[in-house]
């Protein structure tokens, strides 16, 4: 706006000396040009309206495209507007959002790009930088910005026969012999027809076949809850780097839930990690776009403030969806010792609930802790995650002490712990 003011006083000074009519000319135009510039702009940007479409949860590994929706909603056109999307370098996939467009009155206008789950996190996504300015630069540029929209990463999941585990754990679906709860997934056989017997149980083929109504049969069966108990406590971890087993746990948490789930089982979470999201003034990294952990002195102070809150068992998969969300965003940090907390962090729990606890070894104190549980009325089962060779004085220890033992490890553990003799990724 300065250089113009002198351009138009040095114009008036030259007409009013020349007495040149073109000149005054110019001038008209170019005051009428940054009037109509200072009236229209404002109006043009308030008249502007974004939004970003796309999926606000993603799997490890899916590409996720985005959807920029613009639209002019004022009489007149824009003649120019720059987008700009913000980014994270964690997140970028293919060639980012950068464009110069005009918009007609009316108009809508769709720009996508896409983004790729490399790590679970929340992760910020944005902001959009809208930019744009009259034809002949007179008038400043008008900035405007879409707000930054987040984006879940849930963690990996694998299945049971990946992680080592056998398909068929004690836990979830148990035999009864009480007769008083039958589940129609697990047909038995076929009988004849009783007196009381609904509609719905009758096979109608098997009646055909043999002249008779038949009915069918399925096996009783109680559905027991499951509490994964996953130990996020840093110190307590040993092997190398704590964050990458502790990383791998999360992940073993994951897929144990999600097998659950699928088995139609009632499963819960109990962690004692933090949630970065807990914090009144979280912030996000500027390079990964992930949520950023709040500092250890502030964790110190106070760990009950960032521990979340137990997820209790239930099934579907809107509460599994829940689980993931979760351990998405826990983080593994000094917080309570599992030693210390797992007695107390199970006892919200029904009787006879089968805990899957998912820590770094099974040592004596830890295997202790895990036999209070048992004669509180607990089912508990050890999964060990880091790797050992000598994990079958473990398993014996845990038997003798009333529970199952299972040490599941990554495969590149695995190779480097591999001995002469076979150690499967279960044992």
């Amino acid at each position: 706006m300065g250089n113009f003011s002198a351009l138009i006083i040095i114009l008036l000074l030259i007409a009013f000396y020349l007495r040149v009519d073109f000149i005054f000319y110019v001038i008209y135009v170019s005051v009428g040009i940054y009037a109509w510039g200072r009236w229209l702009m404002p109006r043009a940007i308030k008249n502007l309206t974004s939004r970003r479409v796309y999926d606000r949860q993603a799997f490890w590994g899916e590409v996720v495209p985005v959807t920029i929706e613009l639209t002019n909603n004022g009489r007149l056109p824009i003649p120019w507007i720059q987008l700009q999307e913000s980014v994270a370098v964690q997140l970028k996939h293919g060639e980012p959002l950068h464009q110069v467009v005009s918009l007609s009155r009316d108009e809508k206008a769709e720009f996508q790009y896409a983004i790729i789950a490399r790590r679970r996190g929340y992760y910020q996504l944005g902001p959009l930088r809208l930019t744009t300015g009259d034809l002949f630069g007179i008038y400043p540029e008008q900035v405007a910005f879409l707000p930054a929209d987040h984006l879940t990463i849930y963690p990996r999941i694998t299945p049971l026969t990946q992680l080592g585990l056998p398909s068929r754990l004690p836990f979830g679906t148990i035999a009864s012999h009480q007769r008083l709860f039958e589940d129609p997934a697990r047909p038995m056989g076929i009988r004849d027809f009783r007196s009381g017997d609904t509609i719905r149980q009758i096979n109608w083929k098997a009646s055909a076949h043999t002249q008779h109504l038949m009915v069918k049969t399925f096996q009783p069966a109680i559905s027991l809850e499951t509490a994964v108990l996953l130990n996020l406590h840093t110190p307590d971890y040993t092997f190398g780097n704590r964050k990458d087993v502790a990383e791998w746990g999360i992940e073993v948490a994951a897929s144990l839930a999600a097998h659950l789930v699928n088995q139609r089982q009632s499963v819960g979470l109990i962690t004692n990690g933090i949630d970065p999201l807990a914090s009144q003034q979280h912030g996000f990294d500027e390079a990964t776009g992930r949520l950023l952990r709040p500092s250890h002195a502030e964790i110190q102070a106070e760990p009950a403030a960032f521990m979340p809150a137990a997820i209790p068992p239930r099934n579907g998969r809107p509460h599994l969806i829940k689980i993931l969300e979760r351990l998405a965003r826990i983080e593994a940090e000094e917080t309570v010792g599992f030693t210390e907390w797992a007695s107390t962090a199970c006892m919200h729990l029904n009787w006879g609930v089968t805990i899957l606890a998912i820590t770094a070894n099974g040592s004596e104190e830890t295997c202790q802790s895990l036999h209070r549980l048992v004669r509180a009325g607990f089912n508990p089962i050890l999964i060990a995650i880091e790797p050992t060779h000598e994990f079958g004085l473990v398993r014996e220890r845990a038997r003798r002490l009333g529970f199952a033992a299972y040490n599941v490890h990554t495969p590149r553990d695995l190779d480097r712990w591999r001995r002469p003799y076979n150690v499967g990724g279960a044992q």
